[in-house]
């Protein structure tokens, strides 16, 4: 492995990336449309007709779910009293309360199931089988699934309690390995998301850090390999040697040759296969204060994307491809930063391969930069937005990664407050 402090002399590569052509931005009368993303969704289009479409649905399946059981209990009524004594509505009387007990509050499961337990010792009395095998079978079948129903619906609502109370841990967690950044550090407009696969999961191996150094803003975007505990490990064990290498290091390559090292002593520190297989992905970038650049050292993750005030679209590879942090055994190469210009007006996205490589029905991969060109936003926060946005729109709302993302915003002199945003959602 090359020593660190041999490195922070070295020659910084030519500036670059690859530059898509400029092209107009086009608004309404054009073929891409144009509409406001903010946070909340003021945006117009297929993103916002999609998540209409799935509210109204959610809310008409939710007023069905609550109507059923009192439906089903009325509809038994008239069925027992129109048909021979050989048939017998007790199915769907036992199945009210049942339905109810997941859904309903505790004092309307027990209304659900008295009414259906009077329905039947009515009908029984009615018809007069109340006395018989069939009619006494009924009424305790029903007072029995009654009671039951009770007590599902006491388990349901003491998991319930206990699922938010683990969601609050879980967040908790998450904000104190990945916090997120202000919205503001040295004079850079920042803003960060994480999405997490599951609804209920808040806690996975992406990671962001972003820090006003002595040498500029410095920040780290990464994907520690694997899910679970060992990968939240891997992220306070990133994390915190980012933070503390970004004060110190002159320059960026010593601070990825010291993740590197803390990743090996984590790896010695683990037995078994994940000692041998750990890695992390990750890019870490350096700001400087006036200087208009940014420089880059890339480890094997999806590339940053520069949108710039105009629409065009540069990719910032680098010129060599590096192995993830945690894999230095496997090679001995110095690690090398190269700058771009970061004008003012300019975003940086960094994102994770969660973005990249989330599919549609089709299989297909999400292309983050295809999306964004051509795309005006009003700052760093809109980008995020609209990404977030369109992200789900491509999947269906189906995510089986999870996803960061952090956008870090140049301001520009002269530069309006508020400029139209571009939605990325393409018209036919």
């Amino acid at each position: 492995m090359a020593d660190a402090d041999s490195l922070c002399g070295a020659a910084p590569a030519s500036l670059g990336g690859e530059r898509y052509r400029p092209h107009p931005v086009r608004t309404w009368a054009g073929e891409q449309t144009v509409a406001g993303y903010r946070r909340g969704g003021d945006g117009t289009g297929a993103e916002r007709g999609a998540s209409a479409v799935a509210g109204v649905g959610g809310k008409r399946t939710r007023r069905f779910v609550r109507a059923l059981p009192a439906l089903m209990i009325a509809g038994a009524i008239p069925f027992d009293l129109l048909t021979p004594t050989d048939f017998t509505a007790a199915p769907m009387f036992t199945a009210a309360p049942l339905i109810a007990a997941p859904f309903f509050s505790l004092a309307n499961t027990g209304l659900i199931a008295c009414a259906g337990v009077l329905a039947v010792l009515g009908l029984r009395i009615h018809d007069a089988t109340l006395t018989s095998v069939i009619g006494m079978t009924e009424l305790v079948t029903l007072v029995t699934v009654a009671v039951l129903s009770i007590l599902i619906n006491r388990v349901v609502r003491r998991s319930g309690r206990q699922l938010a109370s683990a969601r609050v841990i879980a967040e908790a967690a998450q904000r104190a390995v990945v916090p997120i950044p202000p919205e503001r550090i040295g004079g850079l407009e920042i803003a960060a998301r994480y999405e997490a696969a599951e609804a209920d999961a808040f806690i996975g191996g992406d990671l962001f850090a972003v820090q006003d150094t002595p040498y500029g803003v410095r920040l780290v975007v990464g994907d520690v390999r694997g899910k679970g505990l060992e990968a939240v490990e891997a992220v306070a064990v990133v994390v915190g040697a980012f933070r503390e290498a970004a004060e110190t290091e002159s320059c960026l390559e010593g601070v990825a040759q010291r993740l590197e090292r803390a990743l090996a002593r984590e790896g010695r520190r683990r037995d078994g296969l994940d000692a041998l297989e750990g890695f992390t992905t990750a890019v870490l970038a350096e700001i400087p204060r006036g200087e208009g650049i940014v420089r880059l050292v890339n480890r094997g993750h999806p590339e940053p994307l520069l949108l710039y005030p105009s629409g065009e679209l540069d990719v910032l590879e680098p010129e060599e491809f590096a192995l993830p942090l945690g894999m230095g055994d496997l090679g001995d190469w110095p690690d090398r930063a190269r700058e771009f210009g970061f004008p003012g007006g300019a975003t940086l996205v960094f994102y994770t391969d969660g973005l990249s490589e989330a599919r549609d029905e089709t299989g297909a991969f999400y292309d983050p930069a295809a999306r964004l060109r051509r795309s005006l936003f009003s700052g760093a926060e809109a980008v995020l937005d609209a990404l977030t946005s369109d992200v789900r729109v491509h999947t269906g709302g189906t995510q089986t990664d999870d996803m960061a993302l952090l956008a870090v915003g140049r301001p520009g002199a002269g530069q309006p407050e508020r400029r139209r945003t571009v939605e990325i959602v393409k018209g036919s």
